[in-house]
């Protein structure tokens, strides 16, 4: 056969075309998607996906860890808290408390007077009013 065809030209009395028997190049030999990841394609899950199939039980919806105030100037350095002894033109601190992974602030305790402006998903009456009586604010985040 001349070498000037081209391999598919070469192919074309060939009912499989090179490709075993009737129709074994078609459809999805590994299943669709992610299909397997437990079974046949389990090493590969378990390389590039680890931990992809340990979630367990259910999420506690009501789970939301608390802070109080009077432990509040903790999360602040020293130095910041110098600061803002300090200073009179009103740049208060920010303290953010959803990013120590708590979501409501407490009223316990009593607030340094100087102002600061808090940052949480949610806040009691008497926390709201503590800081706001010292010329804070209190900011909700998502």
């Amino acid at each position: 056969m001349p070498s000037r065809l081209r391999k598919t030209q070469k192919l074309w009395s060939h009912v499989s075309h090179g490709h075993s028997c009737i129709g074994q190049l078609q459809k999805h030999p590994g299943g669709h998607d992610n299909a397997g990841g437990m079974h046949h394609h389990k090493i590969s899950f378990n390389k590039y996906h680890p931990g992809y199939f340990e979630k367990v039980g259910m999420r506690n919806q009501s789970f939301c860890p608390t802070y109080s105030l009077d432990k509040l100037w903790t999360l602040v350095s020293e130095q910041t808290q110098v600061n803002a002894a300090k200073n009179q033109s009103g740049a208060a601190p920010i303290i953010d408390v959803v990013r120590l992974d708590y979501c409501k602030v407490l009223g316990k305790g009593k607030l340094p007077q100087q102002p600061v402006i808090m940052e949480a998903k949610f806040f009691s009456r008497r926390a709201k009013e503590k800081v706001k009586g010292v010329e804070g604010a209190c900011v909700l985040v998502a």
